[in-house]
């Protein structure tokens, strides 16, 4: 490293100033790279379901792309995280973008080839993008505060929105699109996705400098250097990190599973029940606006009333919804907007809380690498749960899925209870 370069990380680590201004500047870098990476993985749960039925012929296999691209995501999360520890955020995430990029490029590939395997192949590589965009809300986390770590992931995620309500919504214009240049429809939505995904790694690379988690680093090694730290407190600490990381991964795989199960089979529900594909974007960029939307709010709940209430009331929101859409007409639009609505916010609520244990429980010696690791289970759930979903409305129905999703959420209850009980 060159004296230049010393001289500036010094400044950080003399100038809290510096580093409250880097905080801001890094929430802003980020969320614009997460209005592009909302639109890009807004298309694999729109139509992906539907894509995998049109060229298999059955619903069986309709959960398979959201298993695939969530398996993918998992191992996309172990290598961001890894990448991120050793080399910070910028290339960790900018990597994992791109190859999210060339997986949906991929898959309008295989949709004109009418390739099954490269269709498979590509929505692993896929999940990359999604992945990328879900530890993206880490990055926002790396310079905050305990009392602001809920408020910075939900800045990182609210902005999600924009691109993840957008996407949807263009279904048909995309589906237009592409039929206008010789690909089949239902790949219009994965050109969007191959677009958003690049620029949002673009705009990493270019502008996520100096890297915050390189300065976080960097900060809490000075600290540790110069500052009392008593060792049995320490060693405490080590202890309640475990549990707390232990918590914090059940909330978001429990969530991560109930979300993903219902989600994905919600469009090929609707279409079995005649609604059209507008109809369908309709409710999934409103169930994904729910997702990110109330971001800002439940940061700033998870922060002041805490941990433990907004995990009970994941749980509380994910079992409503569950109950709502397996009880909902199949043609009554309103209820499966509401249903689909409060799936997206008990999934945020859950997200939000389990992210904020996380970034309390780990140090920056192991932190990116902890959330990479949290990240593969997360994406594995949804996997299991994408996959089980096709099975499931295959063997029974949509309405058993979506009671059995509800009653699983309610498992959210007795992990908060067990880490309370553990902090006594």
């Amino acid at each position: 490293m060159s004296s230049k370069s010393d001289e500036s990380t010094q400044s950080y680590i003399d100038s809290p100033e510096k580093q409250k201004l880097l905080y801001k500047r890094t929430l802003i870098i980020v969320s614009i790279s997460q209005i592009f990476g909302g639109a890009g993985l807004a298309a694999g749960i729109t139509v992906g379901a539907l894509l995998a039925q049109q060229m298999l012929g059955t619903d069986a296999v309709a959960g398979l792309p959201a298993a695939l691209f969530t398996l993918g995501s998992a191992g996309a999360a172990l290598l961001v995280g890894r990448l991120s520890q050793r080399f910070g955020r910028r290339t960790g995430l900018t990597t994992g973008f791109m190859a999210g990029g060339l997986g949906a490029i991929g898959v309008v590939i295989a949709a004109i080839t009418n390739s099954v395997f490269l269709l498979f192949a590509s929505l692993l590589i896929y999940g990359a993008g999604t992945a990328t965009n879900l530890q993206a809300r880490y990055a926002g986390t790396d310079l905050a505060n305990k009392k602001q770590r809920g408020t910075a992931v939900s800045i990182a995620m609210v902005s999600t929105t924009f691109g993840a309500v957008a996407g949807p919504n263009l279904v048909d214009v995309m589906g237009n699109f592409a039929l206008s240049i010789g690909v089949p429809t239902l790949a219009g939505p994965f050109i969007l996705a191959a677009a958003a995904f690049i620029l949002a790694g673009l705009v990493l690379y270019v502008m996520l400098r100096p890297d915050p988690f390189i300065m976080a680093k960097m900060i809490e090694a000075y600290k540790q250097e110069h500052g009392d730290h008593k060792k049995n407190l320490a060693a405490a600490e080590q202890a309640n990190n475990k549990r707390g990381i232990a918590v914090g991964a059940t909330i978001m795989v429990l969530t991560q599973i109930v979300m993903i199960a219902i989600m994905t089979m919600t469009p090929v529900h609707m279409k079995h029940h005649g609604h059209g594909l507008s109809e369908i974007g309709l409710v999934i960029g409103v169930h994904v606006g729910s997702m990110f939307l109330p971001s800002l709010i439940t940061g700033i709940l998870v922060d002041k009333i805490g941990r433990t209430a907004m995990t009970i009331a994941s749980g509380a929101t994910l079992l409503l919804a569950g109950v709502i859409a397996a009880i909902a007409p199949s043609d009554s639009m309103i209820l499966l907007v509401i249903s689909l609505s409060l799936l997206g916010l008990g999934w945020n609520f859950g997200l939000i809380c389990g992210t904020a244990l996380i970034v309390d429980s780990t140090e920056s010696s192991t932190r990116a690498k902890t959330q990479g690791t949290v990240d593969v289970f997360i994406a594995l759930a949804g996997a299991s749960g994408g996959a089980m979903s096709g099975m499931i409305v295959a063997n029974s129905s949509y309405t058993t899925l979506s009671f059995t999703g509800g009653i699983l959420s309610l498992l959210l209850i007795p992990a908060v209870i067990w880490s309370r009980r553990t902090k006594e």
